[in-house]
């Protein structure tokens, strides 16, 4: 793969592939025209990367300009790529190509866009590399079990909140979401098989388990649904529990299509991204992030490296070596284990104790010296940037 040159490419490009193999990469000309018509408005060039970076975040977090997450989501390819290329290498089952891991961790762009909290002095890709890692891997993790799952058991596995969001994705009107979530609720009422609750291959429920399922809710519609409308038989309700199932797999877990794909067969089809909507362009020059302020930014970026060496060197040398084999090596613990000559469940408590420690190191100083009220989401952001910080700092070499 090659490097991009200059802050235009950087963040105005995107990976191309030819099945599983990277083949270069793609201008977005609406980007390109975009970032183009900025650099004109400045009073000197400007081609740091870390200026660029802090102003389409400010203007993606104004919601002004919607052409800036896009700057973002170009400038994170790399990341995507080398998120996906380690997590396709260590998927086992080798069903998931190169092309596909990558096309689904950029669908996370956004969740790391909105979790992405620039104050605490980490660079955007540092933090984007730990949080697509993680999400690729809950993402195929979960992928697999709908694959294998069937409908019956997928229903029964859905929350009430997931499969209303899966309804509304898929267009459907307010009045049958209703009817498809009462079918839904008398289904998990009535449908109690006697199958161990983990097992994936549910069956389809017997025509007198239906029945039972039409009854309860044409008797319940008359209170529960705004129009209750006519009565459903077996038949209307299995259809529309299937039709439920088939919207939820789709909402859950998309078929990904590049913006680089073909738009039509024919060659004057173009490209997906060539029909996007030319959106209107807001400059925010003047709030760029002063220079100060990213100065400021890299000093909280030292003292956090520096708390966290202090709060490792604390550490007692099992624990220390047991960190280093894990994050230096990439050994798994029951490796660590047999190398140590301990148990696997030593390992894995030390290992989650000295997390632990560093966890709440980080978080004190983030309160006393950031003045930041402590509370689980920042505690979830904490623990993804120290889970960064020890896996930029033993891919260091050695000196």
């Amino acid at each position: 793969m090659r490097s991009r040159q200059g802050i235009t490419e950087l963040f105005t490009t995107f990976l191309q592939f030819d099945a599983d193999r990277v083949i270069g990469w793609a201008t977005d000309s609406r980007l390109r025209r975009n970032i183009l018509n900025c650099q004109a408005r400045l009073s000197e060039p400007e081609n740091s990367e870390t200026f660029w970076v802090s102003y389409w975040y400010k203007v993606w977090q104004t919601k002004t300009e919607n052409l800036a997450g896009g700057h973002l989501s170009a400038y994170l390819q790399e990341v995507c790529f080398w998120a996906a290329k380690k997590t396709a290498v260590n998927f086992s089952s080798g069903q998931y190509t190169l092309s596909d891991c990558f096309q689904m961790v950029t669908t996370s762009t956004d969740k790391v866009l909105k979790r992405f909290k620039p104050e605490m002095g980490f660079n955007l890709k540092n933090y984007a590399s730990a949080i697509f890692s993680s999400e690729l891997k809950e993402m195929l993790r979960q992928q697999n079990e709908v694959d294998i799952s069937t409908n019956w058991r997928l229903l029964r596995r859905l929350s009430q909140k997931r499969l209303v969001e899966s309804l509304q994705n898929a267009g459907l009107s307010a009045d049958t979401i209703e009817r498809y979530i009462l079918a839904w609720k008398c289904y998990q009422s009535l449908y109690a098989p006697q199958q161990s609750t983990g097992t994936r291959k549910l069956a389809r429920p017997d025509d007198a388990i239906w029945t039972a399922i039409a009854q309860l809710y044409n008797f319940q519609r008359q209170t529960q649904l705004s129009s209750p409308g006519a009565e459903s038989s077996p038949e209307t309700i299995e259809k529309w529990l299937v039709a439920s199932a088939k919207a939820a797999r789709a909402y859950l877990y998309p078929n990904m299509a590049s913006l680089n794909a073909p738009r039509g067969d024919d060659d004057s089809g173009g490209e997906f991204q060539d029909f996007l909507p030319q959106l209107k362009q807001e400059s925010l020059l003047t709030e760029i992030v002063a220079e100060e302020e990213l100065v400021e930014r890299q000093s909280q970026q030292s003292e956090i490296s520096g708390v966290l060496l202090a709060a490792l060197n604390e550490l007692d040398a099992e624990a220390q070596n047991i960190i280093k084999l894990y994050y230096s090596e990439n050994l798994k613990q029951q490796e660590i284990a047999k190398q140590l000559g301990v148990k696997q469940y030593t390992v894995s408590r030390r290992l989650t104790k000295s997390k632990e420690v560093l966890l709440l190191k980080l978080a004190n100083w983030t309160k006393e010296s950031l003045h930041i009220s402590l509370n689980s989401q920042v505690l979830n952001y904490i623990n993804t940037v120290l889970e960064e910080w020890l896996q930029a700092h033993y891919s260091r070499p050695s000196v």
